[in-house]
């Protein structure tokens, strides 16, 4: 039987191959992306990660049966909701959509995630196709905005080996230590780089013509919008000047440039202008289209599939969802009171509801609400396929060992429809293979059917007949608020900000809320705290107590709170992005206080 091949299935873009033998996993080197190795994640935490080893009714273990039963129950109320995270990634995890399809559910739609610069990548390219990593292998250059790899695309750094590198971020992540140029720009400005580099690139001559004319015509009317922008004042809104702006431009002159483009670009209201803009920058230069080009974002990893588990059901909103609407609330593979934003509103919601059911792998802050606990298998423990958001390898996810306590997402929907009368499922291999039948076989995996060596390279849109659009507008309301920053003036010389942004990047030993979680409050030691002090930080939505951690790298605008930390989420506000329905977690300042 062993070894096994199988995949990873937390959700990382990497989603590496894996060989499971009956008490050790090491990397795949044949897979196609992993590079022969997996990340501490899989290899340390998840095992050492707690398990949820027992069925619970109100904090009293019950066997599985009897709390199937009991779940039965509560979905027969007439509001239920199915709130689903991304714990497990596979596309087995969205078939509970066909339970709550026969019993009239309501499902969620938006993102916590990536909404907003999808959203942006569509008007103006009219389909979000991913970058192969093959392209980034081929660049001369590397422009990293907003994404810290080694975080959170590790498997992608050996493609960057020899290239010319710049990043664009409020923080000095560990490959902007390494990078050729650094901008380190002030938090919610990426769009306003890209516009002023446009600009730049269209006056200094270094748009590409013969791209433009049989890609993009529009390009002309797209410099007007950019004069609309005063450089002087956006420059130093920015934090940079003409000269870095130049030296970004001259790198990338007669170049091959990829730019790799990650979540902390567009975690605002506006997320979606950001992707847009930095769409219309790789346009003027030519940027897509040609072998050793490309932009990469999180691409659809659907794009091309037919989908069995795609319902028209009732919707609403995932990241501001309304739990106390609902008499029974179905939580799988998700935290969602640490997770969301806002967590003092979604635990008072969640408290309106009547039964909360909980279908996971791990104990947590909403676990410790639910009425109703349901252990599931973890990757190891079942059949699924897992897609990838950042390449177009399609992997089989093959059972290794089998689990004493857990249930699959295919055995907890197939029993609870038949409890309910309706028919049963069909049968889980029939599931799987729809899946794989669409994919070209490639050795032990497979390929997405919207694999393209050279994403756009005919064109624009879903058909590759449209040509790029342009942005057009912008507008921003949030600097007139009072979450803008607000500065008094000590003395002539210096100038007091009592207000920081905050900014929410992955941890490098946590995935979402899972594994180890942080407790600090990372910021410049400028700002007057000590090491390991205690400090309340606060914003309009709530306060939480962190440690800080002095870092003479962070800008004094700012404080870091790793998105994983215990409590970050009261600091959050609970809106919606312009565009995508994302959740916008660094549309926000904070004030510090001493304890």
């Amino acid at each position: 039987m062993y070894p096994i091949k199988t995949t990873c299935g937390l959700d990382c873009p990497d989603a590496c191959g894996i060989v499971a033998t009956v008490n050790t996993i090491k990397a795949d080197s044949e897979h196609p992306t992993s590079n022969g190795a997996l990340c501490a994640l899989l290899n340390k935490y998840m095992v050492e990660e707690p398990r949820i080893t027992s069925a619970i009714i109100n904090h009293k273990k019950v066997t599985l049966e009897e709390a199937l039963e009991a779940t039965k129950q509560a979905l027969e109320a007439k509001h239920k909701l199915l709130w689903r995270g991304s714990g497990n990634f596979g596309v087995m995890q969205e078939i509970t959509n066909l339970l709550f399809d026969k019993i009239g559910g309501t499902t969620t739609k938006g993102t916590l995630c990536d909404g907003a610069g999808d959203a942006g990548i569509i008007e103006g390219r009219g389909v979000n196709r991913i970058l192969p990593p093959e392209q980034i292998a081929k660049a001369d250059v590397v422009v990293i905005w907003g994404k810290n790899i080694t975080v959170t695309a590790s498997h992608l750094m050996p493609y960057l080996e020899g290239k010319k590198i710049v990043v664009i971020d409020p923080i000095k992540t560990a490959i902007a230590k390494k990078a050729d140029i650094h901008l380190q720009i002030a938090p919610r400005t990426d769009f306003y780089v890209a516009v002023m580099l446009s600009r730049f690139a269209i006056m200094g001559d270094h748009e590409d013509p013969n791209f433009l004319a049989k890609f993009a015509s529009e390009h002309n009317e797209y410099y007007d919008f950019t004069r609309e922008f005063r450089i002087r004042p956006i420059l130093d809104h920015i934090n940079t000047d003409l000269n870095e702006m130049g030296q970004i431009l001259e790198m990338m002159e007669n170049q091959k440039v990829v730019h790799l483009i990650g979540n902390g670009v567009q975690k605002y209201s506006t997320g979606h202008h950001t992707l847009h803009a930095i769409d219309s920058l790789a346009t003027l230069l030519g940027h897509f289209g040609k072998e050793g080009y490309g932009v990469g974002f999180l691409g659809n990893s659907k794009l091309g599939f037919k989908n069995p588990f795609a319902i028209k059901s009732k919707t609403v909103q995932k990241a501001t969802t309304p739990f106390g609407d609902f008499d029974t609330v179905l939580i799988q593979g998700g935290n969602p009171v640490a997770s969301m934003p806002d967590s003092s509103r979604v635990i008072t919601e969640l408290k309106k509801t009547k039964t909360i059911i909980y279908f996971g792998l791990y104990e947590n802050e909403t676990s410790a609400m639910a009425d109703i606990v349901i252990p599931a298998q973890n990757f190891f423990e079942k059949e699924d396929v897992r897609l990838s958001y950042a390449h177009h390898i399609v992997n089989p996810m093959r059972k290794v060992h089998e689990c004493a306590y857990g249930i699959s997402e295919y055995d907890f929907t197939n029993t609870l429809l038949q409890k309910f009368g309706f028919d049963a499922l069909k049968s889980e291999a029939y599931y799987l293979d729809f899946w794989l039948n669409q994919c070209t076989p490639q050795g032990d995996y497979y390929r997405s059917p919207a694999y393209q060596a050279i994403p756009y390279e005919e064109g624009f849109g879903e058909d590759e007949d449209e040509k790029f659009t342009f942005l057009e507008e912008f507008n921003d309301d949030f600097i007139k608020t009072k979450q803008f920053t607000r500065a008094r003036k000590k003395s002539s010389k210096e100038v007091i900000i009592d207000e920081y942004w905050l900014i929410t990047p992955k941890a490098n030993k946590a995935l979402n809320t899972q594994f180890k979680r942080d407790n600090r409050v990372v910021m410049h030691p400028n700002l007057g705290f000590n090491n390991e002090e205690v400090v309340r930080v606060y914003s309009p939505w709530g306060e939480h107590q962190f440690k800080v951690k002095n870092d003479e790298t962070m800008r004094q605008d700012s404080v870091m709170i790793y998105a994983n930390s215990v409590g970050v989420n009261f600091l959050t506000p609970s809106i919606l992005s312009e565009e995508g329905d994302s959740a916008c977690y660094q549309e926000v300042k904070v004030k510090l206080e001493k304890i």
